[in-house]
């Protein structure tokens, strides 16, 4: 079986960080079971990609496609995860997406989010973190704290609201589905 260029490539220097990618997975992702599904379907975008055009700089390619596949993870689950975007800023790789100016901004948003989270009520901050940030079912939550899911599905409707006009009011765009886009213009323009 001979190799094409792409394999030999992939082989030289993709598999090499197979170590680091996996350390990455495993820091930023909660299930343990899903880490070589994960690695794999890195390995997929990669090769797709590399197909079209191989990289100058392999190690912030592979990294890059890692992030945004456990981003595109994370939103496919419904499930907003805190702890993982403020990890995934932590690493140290250069990406063209990723500028200075986005960075700053990014973090600034994560600034205002948690000093919004510490401001909701404590009951209803603990559900939100259980609800949102572990990613607990609400039946679990429900059980852990002793109350109904209809409290908390109301908790977090409210905390979630409370949450994104805290941000709106500092100026933050919202791109989810959740807020609507009208609901959005019309609470910026008041």
């Amino acid at each position: 079986m001979v190799l094409s260029d792409l394999d030999n490539w992939f082989v030289r220097e993709v598999l090499p960080m197979e170590a680091a990618l996996t350390r990455f997975l495993r820091r930023n992702w909660r299930d343990e079971a899903e880490i070589p599904d994960l690695r794999q379907d890195v390995y997929m975008r990669i090769y797709e990609s590399a197909a079209k055009a191989v990289p100058d700089l392999v190690k912030p390619f592979v990294f890059a496609i890692a992030r945004n596949l456990l981003i595109d993870r994370a939103r496919r689950a419904q499930i907003v995860s805190i702890e993982i975007i403020a990890d995934l800023d932590a690493l140290d790789f250069s990406a063209d997406e990723l500028t200075p100016e986005r960075h700053a901004a990014g973090r600034g948003e994560l600034r205002l989010l948690q000093t919004a989270l510490d401001a909701l009520p404590s009951k209803c901050r603990r559900v939100i973190e259980m609800r949102k940030i572990e990613g607990l079912s609400q039946r679990e939550v429900a059980t852990q704290l002793g109350i109904t899911e209809d409290t908390v599905e109301r908790q977090v409707s409210r905390g979630v609201r409370a949450l994104a006009d805290a941000l709106l009011s500092d100026g933050v765009q919202l791109a989810t589905k959740a807020f609507g886009r009208a609901q959005n213009e019309k609470r910026l323009s008041t």
